[in-house]
């Protein structure tokens, strides 16, 4: 599932693209996706422009000037993909208005959604698995008020939604106060932070030397305020999902980014997806034990019993 990193790498393609557009066409090529496609999408979005796309968690948040706000989920394998026109031309053959029979043979049998904006490019939404969402709203209160209980955003980046509330050591010591839960799960628990995924979680966990079966509640001292383990471990997490998005996100299978480019930072784990080879320890020193894997919540999690404790 594409995590906090995939997604604002998708985000930032779409504003770029996006911002100051006029939607022309909207073409739905099936009835749902997870859930079924907004009732009159294209009558709704047809003429309306992009005032900026921004994200919450791991939505994407699309705001009109018209105050209507077009949400998008990408589940397991969805993805957005544009299409540029080039200079002086339209990409006619991605319009359900080409009168062509073969218009809709650039299209293949997973392209679910296809936006055409004034500027001419394309916007296609891609989901084999069909496990993501689209949704449109009237209004960013509606979409505020369903949103209430996704905790804080862990990076203060300029495309988070506006009124979102910010990740700190201290918001972290007081969501684990009392918490005997493991480590991983806490912090993939997304009331808890938004947007960490399993991927990110191990990797964080790994540079702050933290075992994911650890008990949540060691790292909070008396008032509920952090240990400096727990200031590592945030830390540890920020750096993360910042050097992941620099690196165009993960690509395991399905992910690629506006462009079809691959996310690169899968060169740069340390033990996610590891098991049995050396881990590199801490520090860069190496410290002789190889990567474990276990299952917790049904997920696998990759560690160093050596380096973490």
């Amino acid at each position: 599932m594409p995590e906090l990193p995939e997604v604002e790498t998708v985000r930032r393609g779409l504003a770029e693209a996006w911002t100051g557009r006029r939607v022309v066409t909207v073409d739905q090529r099936r009835p749902d996706l997870r859930f079924p496609f907004p009732e009159g999408l294209e009558s709704r979005l047809v003429g309306s422009t992009v005032r900026a796309v921004q994200r919450r968690a791991k939505h994407l948040v699309v705001q009109m000037e018209d105050g209507q706000v077009l949400l998008s989920h990408l589940g397991m394998s969805g993805r957005w993909t544009l299409h540029r026109a080039t200079e002086g031309q339209t990409l006619g053959v991605y319009h359900r208005s080409v009168k062509a029979p073969e218009a809709h043979d650039a299209l293949g049998r997973h392209d679910h959604l296809v936006l055409g904006f004034d500027d001419g490019h394309v916007a296609v939404y891609t989901d084999p698995r069909r496990f993501g969402w689209i949704e449109l709203h009237a209004t960013m209160d509606e979409v505020l008020a369903g949103m209430e209980h996704i905790g804080p955003e862990p990076l203060a980046l300029e495309g988070v939604m506006d009124g979102a509330p910010l990740w700190s050591p201290q918001v972290l010591a007081k969501a684990l106060a009392g918490r005997r839960t493991p480590l991983k799960s806490a912090l993939l628990d997304q009331r808890i932070v938004a947007g960490l995924g399993n991927i990110y979680v191990c990797e964080a966990l790994h540079r702050a030397g933290l075992s994911p079966r650890r008990r949540s509640d060691t790292l909070v001292r008396g008032a509920d305020q952090p240990t400096e383990r727990l200031e590592a471990l945030w830390e540890a997490c920020c750096e993360v999902l910042t050097e992941a998005i620099q690196a165009g996100g993960s690509t395991l299978s399905d992910f690629r980014g506006v462009e079809g480019d691959l996310g690169y930072f899968p060169h740069q784990f340390r033990v996610y997806d590891r098991e049995g080879q050396p881990c590199a320890g801490q520090g860069g020193r190496f410290c002789g034990q190889t990567i474990q894997r276990i299952v917790q919540s049904g997920r696998s999690t990759f560690f160093c019993s050596a380096c973490q404790r």
